[in-house]
């Protein structure tokens, strides 16, 4: 039997590199792409998706959110976010809080990329850091019915 590896650091990055390259952001023109690794050793990927109104407007990390939701996944173990140079952009304090709905720490690699999609910049955060005191409803017990 071969063991299943475990998708590395620059795996991440390419799925956000892909995914970065085709956000839709016509107003703001700034692209970003994200992905998260799963407990499971899956990725899944997310691009911000802009609106006219705002409001609607969707970003990268939590879209990757919701894609690893709809497939069943719960536990996300890495983060990765590209957005354009001359230095990295961080996920906003609405991101922090849904990427901490399901982990209440987790490394995020954060790059910045030129024109030509070449890497200028990269540091490494922790979501904890990023969000230390992120909001959490105590879970009730569930029901039973019947």
């Amino acid at each position: 039997m071969t063991a299943r590896r475990k998708p590395s650091t620059d795996a991440l990055l390419e799925a956000a590199r892909v995914a970065r390259d085709r956000a839709h952001a016509p107003y703001s023109r700034y692209h970003v792409g994200a992905a998260v690794l799963t407990k499971s050793g899956r990725i899944f990927a997310g691009c911000n998706v802009e609106n006219a109104t705002y409001g609607a407007t969707v970003c990268a990390e939590r879209n990757a959110i919701g894609a690893m939701v709809a497939a069943g996944e719960r536990e996300p173990v890495a983060c990765a976010v590209v957005t354009a140079g001359p230095t990295p952009g961080t996920p906003c304090g609405i991101c922090r809080q849904v990427l901490s709905e399901f982990a209440a720490d987790m490394p995020i690699t954060l790059v910045a990329v030129d024109a030509a999609g070449r890497t200028v910049a990269r540091s490494q955060e922790r979501l904890a850091a990023l969000l230390p005191k992120a909001f959490r409803l105590r879970k009730k017990a569930k029901r039973r019915r019947g």
